[in-house]
């Protein structure tokens, strides 16, 4: 008569072979998968794709018509950024001719700010270069240009007495800025701690016509706006962070201060509205007179938009390296080495159950 106990034992017996069955049988066809696979990547052709990584490529020179932007002593933000695009743009076409490059504007006007985006996004644009010139104030200095009385009182009742004082006087004055330098900037819908640089890029869009219609009831540091930000712009942070890498070293190269790669909140909706990679240059300060100076230079606007371009021919020898490795099947030695891993699991798994 069988036991209880024996019974037990069986039953254990019983579903360790018919698991260990159900084991080898997923490994045998696991591995003929596998193999099948390997021979028919060893006897077939390995192919690449092809196609170009990018096709059209948006300039936008900040500014324009009656926003002049930051002012310098002579110059103002719109008319470098316009020189520095077209300078740009030029180049682009001569060393790329397979490229598309379009402009948001060619001329002195001011093109809306969603009307820049909708263009951008209306042509496919493949990447997004927008042009800007930082500006910064200088320190400012107190001087004593005289005194004045004051009258005030003290004490109550009978005891308050009438005094005077004299109060220094102040002129304040600011010495030139001396902020120099170059920054490129991805979008950064987390970050908002430059306030008054965020007003002074964002107050033409608050003043535009018909702003509710174009942008909606829009608060740009709400929770809301930034979760839907961050949604927009996750697909495309790592491209545009590699072109701002690429192009900041460049500028470093020829002796730019280079104030690194940044993410910030301004220029909120062409950075965040437009459905591809985008980065914003802040070329130099017009603050700073050697920097304005530069700015306007022919010297400098060639040293600034040849900077752009070798870090633009940087950003697609990366971006068609990444597109060769995706598109690149798996090699032999990568089925062998999945082949010898899935040995080794069943050898483990022998060892457990004898």
């Amino acid at each position: 008569m069988e036991s209880p106990f024996d019974s037990h034992i069986k039953q254990n017996v019983n579903f360790s072979i018919s698991d260990m069955t159900q084991r080898i049988l997923c490994f045998i066809l696991i591995t003929g998968g596998v193999l099948t696979i390997s021979s028919f990547v060893r006897n077939a052709p390995i192919t690449v794709n092809t196609k170009k990584a990018i096709g059209t490529v948006i300039i936008d020179p900040g500014h324009g018509g009656n926003d002049h932007g930051a002012k310098g002593r002579f110059s103002s933000e719109k008319d470098i950024c316009l020189a520095v695009s077209l300078k740009l743009g030029a180049l682009i076409s001569k060393d790329f001719p397979e490229l598309r490059v379009l402009y948001t504007r060619t001329t002195d006007t001011y093109p809306e700010l969603h009307d820049r985006a909708k263009f951008a996004n209306e042509n496919k644009g493949d990447l997004y270069l927008c042009i800007h010139v930082n500006a910064a104030r200088g320190k400012r200095i107190a001087s004593v240009i005289g005194y004045k009385t004051v009258t005030y009182y003290t004490g109550k009742g009978a005891s308050r007495k009438k005094r005077t004082k004299k109060v220094p006087q102040y002129r304040y004055t600011y010495l030139p800025s001396e902020a120099k330098g170059t920054e490129t900037y991805i979008w950064g819908a987390h970050r908002s701690e430059d306030k008054e640089l965020a007003i002074i890029e964002n107050a033409p869009m608050m003043q535009e016509e018909n702003f509710e219609k174009n942008y909606g009831s829009i608060d740009v540091n709400s929770p809301e706006f930034i979760a839907i930000s961050l949604l927009k712009t996750k697909q495309y942070f790592k491209r545009s962070a590699t072109l701002a890498g690429f192009i900041q070293d460049e500028f470093s190269k020829v002796g730019r201060v280079d104030r690194d790669v940044r993410q910030r909140a301004i220029g909120i909706w062409v950075l965040q509205a437009t459905a591809m990679p985008s980065v914003l240059v802040e070329t130099g300060f017009i603050s700073n007179p050697e920097e304005e100076d530069y700015l306007n230079s022919e010297t400098g606007q060639d040293e600034l938009s040849a900077c752009m371009v070798r870090g633009l021919r940087n950003y697609l020898t990366w971006l068609e390296q990444k597109q060769q490795l995706e598109n690149t099947p798996p090699t032999t030695a990568t089925l062998a080495t999945t082949h010898s891993f899935f040995e080794a699991v069943e050898d483990k798994h022998k060892q457990t159950i004898k």
